[in-house]
């Protein structure tokens, strides 16, 4: 039994690593069309892109993985039955259960593995992947000159050049317009001349040769100067041309890029100053209001003086109820939003087990192993998995479910499906069995026809 438990799990490494790698590489194609233009023409480094891309591997992986092994029992489980090998195991006396019970084990410590990686790496990887992408978003596109074109890529400065040359950074027919002080305008023209930028102190150095320099004063025609050099150097302004790091502790921490205890920390204080709301606005209700002591201290009341009375007192107990209320709904939701997370950090690598379960009687029943069929499958219950996962969310914002049962949604109704195949499966009951495989059977004769064969 051992050597056939080693021999099924043998089957399932290639699906495994493949169906993983490929739902990978479809997140990092998303993430790449979507923040392409962030990263074209910044002058970054292959290091820095792709320890941005690193960073951003972590959350692909969590999410990838279940949909690993979900491709991996299909696979492994169509194929084995399309062989008549389920067949001969369970002839040698192994039960199904026995069977699916190394790949329950394994999905068991992929779950283990995962809630691990959901607490530690994953909160640091999102938290180091904000900060770059928000330093990459403050750098300048890299500084550069092209032939007859203007630049103002330099504040304050407006330079063009008639022509450049690439390869040494050498200009040609140089003319800068020089606007950083408002009493006068300098223009600075040479006819020859090369820009370096000098990373250490941040400056642009120009070294012009054979030219002039006219100095004008705005609104005063005859008051200007023209000074004639044969060489000349300047520094101008270069920051923000290079990738500057933000320290880790200036920009904070959003839900998914904290640990389950610090989320939990946060989750006990907001509910703590929701009761303490909840028995403030009570003790509004229930307190008498003052112009009953008022009565009481004075043997009568003029009927103005008692309408200013109750018209000002209900109008401090509205306000002070209003008050509480809005306090109390937004620590009531931002209490929910940090559960929500919390659940999701168990739900999702929990779907492993569940996508197992559900994986190896569907691929069994289905006995085939081709890419198409168990591709199409995967993707169903992917979509469905998913649209649990962010209905749930919504509707768990919005006080309707609680946070488990928005995260745990999926995972339930999954998981009571997979039972159900698994009691038919093991019991052979011949009724489902036929009504699945006709389904499974369409799917393949439609899947041959798309593809002509």
């Amino acid at each position: 039994m051992k050597l056939i438990k080693l021999y099924i799990l043998r089957f399932h490494i290639g699906p495994f690593l493949f169906g993983t790698l490929l739902v990978v590489f479809l997140f990092l194609f998303q993430l790449l069309m979507r923040d392409l233009d962030k990263l074209v023409g910044k002058g970054l480094s292959i290091w820095v892109i792709v320890h941005l891309i690193t960073l951003n591997l972590a959350w692909m992986v969590v999410l990838a993985i279940p949909m690993g092994v979900l491709f991996s029992t299909l696979t492994t489980f169509g194929n084995l039955s399309s062989t008549f090998e389920i067949t001969a195991m369970k002839s040698g006396g192994a039960s199904f259960f026995q069977l699916i019970s190394p790949v329950i084990i394994i999905s068991l410590l992929l779950f283990a593995f995962l809630v691990w990686f959901n607490d530690r790496v994953l909160p640091e990887a999102n938290h180091q992947a904000k900060i770059m992408l928000f330093d990459i978003n403050r750098k300048k596109p890299t500084f550069s000159l092209e032939s007859g074109q203007f630049s103002t890529q330099i504040e304050n400065y407006t330079i063009l050049a008639r022509k450049v040359d690439s390869a040494s950074n050498g200009l040609s027919g140089i003319t800068i317009y020089d606007l950083s002080n408002s009493r006068q305008t300098n223009t600075i023209s040479a006819d020859s001349g090369y820009v370096v930028f000098i990373p250490q102190i941040e400056k642009l150095r120009f070294l012009l040769f054979n030219g002039e320099v006219l100095q004008v004063v705005p609104f005063e025609p005859k008051n200007y100067k023209k000074i004639y050099f044969k060489e000349l150097e300047l520094l101008l302004e270069g920051k923000g041309f290079t990738l500057e790091r933000t320290p880790e502790g200036l920009i904070s921490r959003s839900d998914r890029e904290m640990r389950i205890k610090d989320m939990q920390n946060i989750v006990d204080e907001s509910k703590k100053i929701v009761e303490e709301s909840e028995e403030r606005i009570r003790k509004l209700l229930t307190t008498p209001p003052k112009i009953f002591n008022k009565a009481q201290e004075e043997n009568k009341l003029d009927g103005e003086a008692i309408f200013e009375l109750i018209k000002n007192d209900f109008s401090y107990l509205e306000n002070q109820i209003t008050t509480e209320m809005f306090r109390l709904a937004d620590y009531d939701s931002r209490a929910r939003q940090y559960e929500v997370e919390i659940q999701k950090k168990y739900a999702i690598p929990f779907a492993c087990v569940i996508f197992a379960l559900v994986g190896c009687p569907l691929g069994l029943i289905s006995r085939r192993g081709n890419f198409g069929v168990t591709a199409a499958i995967s993707l169903g219950f992917y979509i469905f998995y998913w649209a649990c996962l962010i209905g749930g969310e919504k509707l768990a914002d919005r006080g309707i479910i609680s946070p488990f049962l928005s995260m745990w949604l999926g995972n339930i109704i999954i998981f009571s499906f997979s039972l159900v195949l698994l009691v038919r499966v093991n019991y052979e009951n011949s009724i489902i069995l036929t009504k699945i495989n006709n389904l499974f059977y369409f799917l393949t004769k439609f899947h041959w026809r798309k593809n002509g064969l």
